[in-house]
C-alpha cells in the first residue's frame, strides 16, 4: 500500500554514505534526518534512542523499517510495515536504493494507472495524427495526404502537359483532301527509301480511236443528213410601221 503523500516522483541521496554503504548500516542510512522517506514516529527511533538492537521490534508493535533483500554493493531494498503482532505484520511500502539513490517503489494501483494511461496517450496521440493526414473535399471525398508525399511531390520537375497539335476530326477531314488531290493528280514520281532515286510511275491513258473510223464516221453523217442534229431557223422578219 502507499502513503498518503505521493512520494513516487521524488528520490533522495546522501553523497557521504554511499562509498560505504553495507547491509549493516543501509538501515541507519536510510533514517537520515533529511531523507523524506523515513517516518521519525517509528518504531526503529525508539530502538536507537535506547540503543537496543533490531531483534527488539518483533516484540513492538507499530510501524517499523527492514531490510527485506540486499544485493551488494549496489541494491537494497527497505519495507515499511504495520506490526500488529510478533507473526502479524501489513506492508505499507517498499523503497528501493540503487547506488545509494533512494526511490520510492510503486504500487501496483500507481503501476496500472500509469500503463493505462500510457497506453490511452499513445492511441490519442496515433488518433490525432492520422487526422492531421486525412483530406477531404465535396467533389472528391476522403483521401490521406502524408507530408512526405508532399515532400516528393515539391521535388519532381514540374512537366508541362503537351498539347495535341490538331483534333480527330482535323486530321480526318486533311487525310480525305490528301486523298482526293492523290486521285486527281497522280504522282509522277515515287522515292521507295530516302536516299534513292525517284521511279518514275507509269500513267496508264486511254486509246485514241484511229482515224479512219472517225473518217467514217464524219462520211455516215454526210449521207444521212436527217440523223444530223436539226438546227433552230432564224427568226422572221417583220416590216417596220412608219
Amino acid at each position: 500500500m502507499a502513503t498518503s503523500d505521493n512520494l513516487l516522483g521524488i528520490s533522495w541521496v546522501d553523497s557521504g554514505w554511499i562509498p560505504i554503504l553495507n547491509p549493516g548500516n543501509v538501515l541507519d542510512y536510510f533514517s537520515e534526518r533529511s531523507n523524506p522517506f523515513y517516518d521519525r514516529t517509528c518504531n526503529n527511533e525508539v530502538v536507537k534512542m535506547q540503543r537496543l538492537t533490531l531483534e527488539h521490534l518483533n516484540q513492538m508493535v507499530g510501524v517499523e523499517y527492514i531490510l527485506l533483500h540486499a544485493q551488494e554493493p549496489i541494491l537494497y531494498i527497505i519495507r515499511k510495515q504495520q506490526r500488529q503482532s510478533p507473526n502479524q505484520v501489513i506492508p505499507l511500502s517498499d523503497y528501493y536504493i540503487i547506488a545509494g539513490v533512494v526511490y520510492q517503489a510503486p504500487d501496483l494501483g500507481s503501476v496500472i494507472g500509469s500503463r493505462v494511461l500510457s497506453a490511452v496517450h499513445g492511441v490519442q496521440s496515433a488518433f490525432d495524427e492520422a487526422m492531421s493526414y486525412c483530406r477531404y473535399h465535396p467533389s472528391k471525398g476522403y483521401w490521406w495526404q502524408f507530408n512526405d508525399q508532399e515532400e516528393r511531390e515539391k521535388s519532381k520537375p514540374k512537366t508541362k502537359k503537351k498539347e495535341e497539335p490538331s483534333s480527330l476530326f482535323q486530321r480526318q477531314r486533311v487525310d480525305m483532301l490528301l486523298l482526293d488531290l492523290r486521285q486527281k493528280f497522280p504522282p509522277a514520281f515515287y522515292q521507295p527509301k530516302s536516299g534513292e532515286k525517284p521511279i518514275p510511275v507509269e500513267i496508264k491513258k486511254e486509246p485514241e480511236p484511229p482515224a479512219e473510223t472517225v473518217k467514217q464516221e464524219e462520211r455516215d453523217s454526210a449521207k444521212n443528213p436527217q440523223q444530223a442534229p436539226a438546227t433552230k431557223a432564224p427568226p422572221e422578219k417583220r416590216a417596220r410601221l412608219q
